[in-house]
C-alpha cells in the first residue's frame, strides 16, 4: 500500500516549494500566504510514497474554508505520516501548530526552513535541543534552493509515536478524561478533547453530534475557569512556545531596521502606497504593449499570417482539397486560433512580470496598502488578495476566495472578483488599444484595470450593503514575507504554470470554438458559402446590435463578438478575425472605418465588466453552492456593463469626443 504524507504549516512557510522540491511538481509558488487553497497530491522521489501539500494554516481551528480542509483531512483522511515545515524566522509562532500536530500522536518529521533569515536577524536555534524538547526529528533546509529537502526526504519515516501531553491543569485535564469517556475516545485521542475545548469547529460538530453530555462538560469548565475554554488553552500553549523559544535560541539579537523594514516604509505608506502601486502597474502595461511584448507579437502575426497561412493554402490546393475545406482551415482555424496565438507574447511577458513581483513579496503589501479601502465598503485586505489572483485568471481568483472567514465577505469577494481584468481580455484591449490609442496604450489598459477595481469597491459597498449581517468584519491579519531576489527556475515555472492555460485553451476550447464560429459565418438560411451579411453569424448578432447603438457599437459583428466572448473572452478576438476573415495585423485597420477611439473605449469597457466567461461561472456556482447567487453574480455584471459603456459613450459625446 502506498504510503501518504502530509505537509503542514503555516501559510508562506515555503510548502509549496518544498513540496516541488520532494516530488518534482511545478505546483504554484508565491511569496505571499493564500497560495495553496486545495489540498496537492504528488508522487514523492524515490516511490516514498505521495505527498499531500495542505493549505497554510496557523491553527487547526479553522477560520476560512480553506482552513477546513486541513481539520477535515486530519479526522477524516487516511495518511501515515506528516511533515511539517516551520519558518526559523517565526519560529515561536509557528510552534503553536506544531504542538497540535504533537499532539497528534501520528509520525511527524520536522523541516526548519528559512535557517539563513533567521539567522540575519539574530536568531540562531540550536538544533539538538530543540530534537530533544519536541522530541521529534528536525531538519533544518532551505526549500528554495534545495538544501537539506533529500535528507529530510530519506528519513521519512511512519513509526507510529506516543501523543505528546501538554498540561493544561487540573481542571482542564479533568474535563478532557471526562470528554474521553463521554465519547468513547480513547487515551490516543486525546488531542480530539483539547481540540474541541479549544473551539475547533470541524471537531465540535461531530463530537456533539454524536454525545449531548460534551458541550454540558466544556461550559462546566468554563465556569470554574472563570473565563473561555479557548482562551485557557490558548494562553497554555503560548507558555510552551515561549518555554520551548527561551531553551531552544540561543541568541536573540537586537532587531535593526532590515532591507524589507525600509522598503515597507515606502511602498506600505497610507499617501504613497497606492499611487506606487498604480505606477508599477502602469511600468507592467508599457512593458508588456510597447517595449517587449507587442514587438514579439508582431513578429509571431507575421509568421502565422504569412508563411504559416500561405504555405497552408498552397499544400491545400496541392492535395486538391475542397473550397469548403480550404476556407474553414485558412478563414476559420488559422484566422481564429492564430488571432489568439498572437498574444501569447504578451501574455508571457505580463505573467513573468507578475510573478516577479509576487516572488519578490510586494503583492503581499498591495493587500496592505489597500486594506483601508476595502474596509471603507464592507470587506479588508484579505479580500484584495482574490482580487489580485483574479488578474491573471478570475477561476483562481473565486477559489481563493475561500482564504476569507466571513461568509458574507466571502460571498461579495466571489461577486466581484469577474471585474478584475484577466490576461482572457488582454487580446481584445491589445488589438483596439494599438489601434486607437497607439501613443497611449498602457495608460489605456492600465485605465481599465483600475476602472475595474473601482467598479468592484463599489459593488461591495452595495452588497455588503444588502447582505448586512451581525457579524463584524473580520480582522485582516497577513503574512509579511521578506523581500527577495526571485529566482530565475522559479520565475519560469510560475510564468509558465500561468500562460499554459491560455495556451491550451488556444489549441482545445478555442479551436473548437473557431470551426463552430466559422460554420456560423459560412452558413445561412440560403444555405451554405453565403455573404457575410446574410449569415447565422450574422443574424445571432443583429439580436444585440440595436442595444448597442446607445453605447457606439450597435453593429451585429460586434454583437456577434460579444456573444460568442461568454465562452471565453479571448474568442471576441477569434470571432472578429474571423468574421473580418483576417489576421491580428489587418483586424486593426478593419476595425478603423467601424468604431471611434471613444466607440472602442466604450467597447473595451463593456468586455471589461459583462457576463464572466463560461469557466467562471462554473466555478462560482461550484463556490457558493447556490443556483439563484450564481445568477446573480453572473448577470448583474451585464447591467452594469451596460450603464457604465453608455455614460463613457454618451458623456464623451457631449463633450465632442465621437
Amino acid at each position: 500500500m502506498t504510503q501518504r504524507i502530509a505537509l503542514i504549516g503555516n501559510p508562506n512557510t515555503g510548502k509549496t516549494s518544498l513540496f516541488n522540491r520532494l516530488t518534482g511538481s511545478f505546483a504554484h509558488v508565491g511569496n505571499w500566504a493564500g497560495v495553496t487553497i486545495e489540498q496537492k497530491i504528488g508522487q514523492l522521489h524515490g516511490n516514498f510514497g505521495q505527498l499531500i501539500d495542505l493549505p497554510g494554516v496557523y491553527d487547526l481551528d479553522p477560520l476560512s474554508a480553506d482552513e477546513a480542509i486541513v481539520s477535515r483531512f486530519l479526522l477524516q483522511e487516511p495518511f501515515d505520516g506528516m511533515i511539517n515545515i516551520i519558518d526559523a524566522s517565526q519560529f515561536e509562532r509557528n510552534l503553536q501548530l506544531t504542538l497540535q500536530l504533537l499532539e497528534m500522536g501520528r509520525p511527524l518529521q520536522i523541516g526548519l526552513n528559512m535557517v539563513d533569515v533567521a539567522k540575519g536577524r539574530g536568531i540562531h536555534i540550536n538544533l539538538e535541543r530543540l530534537k530533544e524538547r519536541l522530541d521529534a526529528d528536525v531538519f533544518p533546509i532551505t526549500a528554495r534552493t534545495g538544501a537539506g529537502c533529500e535528507v529530510l526526504l530519506s528519513s521519512l519515516r511512519t513509526t507510529p509515536r506516543e501523543p505528546f501531553v501538554l498540561d493544561y491543569g487540573e481542571e482542564t485535564e479533568q474535563a478532557i478524561q471526562q470528554i474521553l469517556e463521554a465519547t468513547g475516545l480513547s487515551e490516543r485521542d486525546r488531542w480530539i478533547a483539547v481540540q474541541y475545548l479549544a473551539g475547533n469547529r470541524v471537531i465540535s460538530e461531530q463530537l456533539e453530534s454524536s454525545s449531548r453530555t460534551v458541550n454540558e462538560i466544556r461550559k462546566a469548565l468554563e465556569v470554574k475557569l472563570g473565563r473561555f475554554a479557548h482562551a485557557h488553552i490558548t494562553e497554555r500553549r503560548r507558555d510552551w512556545t515561549k518555554d520551548v523559544r527561551h531553551h531552544v535560541v540561543d541568541q536573540q539579537g537586537v532587531h535593526q531596521a532590515t532591507v524589507t523594514d525600509r522598503i515597507d516604509a515606502v511602498v506600505t505608506h497610507p499617501i504613497w502606497g497606492l499611487p506606487i502601486f498604480f505606477t508599477v502597474l502602469y511600468a507592467l502595461f508599457h512593458i508588456t504593449f510597447n517595449w517587449i511584448g507587442a514587438p514579439l507579437s508582431d513578429l509571431l502575426d507575421g509568421f502565422l499570417s504569412g508563411p504559416v497561412t500561405s504555405g497552408t493554402s498552397s499544400l491545400l490546393q496541392l492535395l486538391g482539397t475542397s473550397s469548403f475545406i480550404q476556407a474553414l482551415l485558412i478563414d476559420g482555424v488559422i484566422a481564429g486560433v492564430g488571432g489568439v496565438l498572437v498574444f501569447v507574447p504578451q501574455i508571457f511577458v505580463l505573467f513573468f512580470f507578475i510573478s516577479f513581483l509576487e516572488d519578490s513579496g510586494y503583492m503581499a503589501r498591495v493587500a496592505i496598502v489597500m486594506d483601508r479601502f476595502m474596509q471603507l465598503v464592507g470587506l479588508n485586505g484579505k479580500s484584495f488578495i482574490p482580487m489580485i489572483i483574479g488578474f491573471g485568471c478570475n477561476v483562481p481568483g473565486i477559489m481563493a476566495a475561500r482564504t476569507v472567514e466571513e461568509e458574507r465577505e466571502r460571498l461579495v469577494t466571489i461577486f466581484i472578483s469577474p471585474f478584475m481584468s484577466c490576461s482572457a481580455r488582454l487580446p481584445i484591449y491589445a488589438v483596439f488599444a494599438a489601434s486607437f490609442f497607439a501613443s497611449n496604450q498602457a495608460l489605456v489598459v492600465l485605465s481599465l484595470y483600475m476602472l475595474g477595481i473601482v467598479l468592484a469597491l463599489i459593488a461591495a459597498k452595495i452588497f455588503t450593503s444588502v447582505l448586512a449581517a451581525e457579524d463584524r468584519n473580520s480582522l485582516f491579519i497577513v503574512e509579511q514575507p521578506p523581500y527577495r531576489v526571485p529566482q530565475g527556475l522559479t520565475l519560469w515555472r510560475s510564468t509558465w504554470q500561468k500562460a499554459k492555460g491560455f495556451v491550451r485553451k488556444a489549441g482545445t476550447f478555442i479551436f473548437g470554438g473557431s470551426v463552430f464560429i466559422w460554420l456560423l459565418a459560412y452558413s445561412g438560411p440560403a444555405g451554405m458559402d453565403v455573404p457575410m451579411n446574410e449569415s447565422f453569424l450574422a443574424m445571432i448578432g443583429g439580436v444585440v446590435a440595436t442595444l448597442l447603438v446607445p453605447l457606439g457599437f450597435g453593429t451585429w459583428q460586434a454583437g456577434a463578438s460579444l456573444i460568442t466572448g461568454f465562452l471565453a473572452k479571448e474568442v471576441v478576438v477569434s470571432t472578429m478575425a474571423i468574421i473580418y476573415a483576417v489576421s491580428e495585423s489587418d483586424l486593426s485597420a478593419s476595425l478603423l472605418p467601424v468604431f471611434t477611439p471613444l466607440s472602442a473605449y466604450s467597447f473595451m469597457a463593456f468586455v471589461l465588466l459583462y457576463v464572466p466567461c463560461l469557466a467562471t461561472v462554473a466555478v462560482i456556482r461550484r463556490e457558493v453552492g447556490s443556483a439563484k447567487l450564481t445568477w446573480v453574480a453572473s448577470l448583474y455584471g451585464l447591467g452594469v456593463a451596460y450603464v457604465v459603456s453608455l455614460m463613457i459613450y454618451q458623456i464623451g459625446r457631449l463633450f465632442g469626443l465621437a
